[in-house]
């Protein structure tokens, strides 16, 4: 018989069973956290504990799943309410309006923090039913980088998905790429590609002492010497990283490279202009396969700001 633990979400029926009062339950000693789920109030909140919250109705060998394994994973993710779990037999599944309960015969299980939760690569597929294209690759950037998935993996389990989603994650997995560092590097890249530019190298190291000193640069373009990179409002707050930037800039400005900063306003607010600006730099340069003209296709996912 399981230990009573008030700072872990328990059941109403576990509280009463343990010689807790409804009364009290009720009181400000808990926080109810679902129907029938509570905690300690001063328990504090965690991608964790309402991942254990959401486990509490359902009965044992249920996993999370969805957005809520994506927060324990520490995935970068849009706000998404609620919490979900996936159960692989008929019977457990229990319809509850606060915790969406998935039915799949094998869910991959992994042990996250303690919580019984699904694959990575799973993840990923059950998360191209609530993202978009764009955030989805973010995910799957962010799984391969940090080497919690594979390339290979993750294109195998789209490949092998069925149902709502399955056609997204394939499309998805294949924009995925490796040594991607960050949400806006993936955005910045995919609003090039969709616009029907040739695909930048993905974090290329470039050396500019004979291989004594590396530096490394979001997109580029090597052989016409074009380098995209994404600046952040971090590197303006933080002195030194700030002249460090400014340092490499010059490195590369002095072997006669072009290199282009783009802001979170060029992705979010006017991507037309900066489509435009590496057309046009591509063009000029002569990097084999720009078009003549761009695509539209960028416009879906990147609507800017009219």
């Amino acid at each position: 018989m399981s230990t009573f633990t008030p700072r872990l979400p328990f059941s109403r029926r576990a509280a009463l069973a343990a010689g807790i009062r409804v009364v009290e339950l009720e009181g400000p000693r808990f926080r109810r956290l679902h129907t029938g789920v509570y905690v300690e109030a001063t328990a504090p909140d965690s991608p964790t504990l309402r991942a254990l919250a959401a486990l509490v109705p359902f009965p044992e060998g249920t996993v999370v799943s969805h957005a809520t394994a994506g927060r324990l994973y520490g995935v970068p993710l849009p706000p998404l309410a609620g919490e979900h779990v996936t159960v692989s037999q008929r019977e457990a599944r229990r319809m509850r309006g606060d915790i969406a309960c998935h039915l799949r015969r094998s869910t991959g299980v992994r042990q996250v923090h303690g919580v019984r939760t699904v694959s990575p690569e799973q993840l990923f597929v059950d998360l191209s039913t609530q993202l978009s294209l764009v955030d989805l690759v973010i995910v799957g950037d962010h799984l391969v980088r940090r080497k919690q998935s594979t390339l290979a993996r993750l294109r195998t389990a789209a490949l092998a998905a069925r149902g709502p989603g399955a056609r997204l994650a394939r499309t998805a997995a294949a924009l995925v790429r490796e040594r991607v560092d960050s949400p806006m590097e993936t955005k910045l890249r995919l609003l090039l590609v969709f616009a029907g530019l040739p695909e930048p190298v993905v974090n290329m190291t470039w050396s500019s002492d004979g291989g004594l000193t590396f530096r490394r640069f979001d997109l580029c373009w090597p052989g016409v010497r074009l380098i995209f990179e994404y600046d952040g409002r971090h590197h303006v707050e933080v002195v030194d990283q700030w002249e460090a930037d400014l340092s490499r800039r010059e490195e590369i400005d002095d072997a006669e490279w072009r290199i282009v900063v783009v802001t979170s306003d060029g992705v979010h607010k006017h991507p037309d202009q900066t489509v435009a600006k590496a057309h046009r730099l591509l063009r000029k340069y002569g990097q084999p396969g720009t078009p003549r003209r761009t695509s539209d296709g960028w416009r879906a996912h990147f609507p800017g700001r009219n």
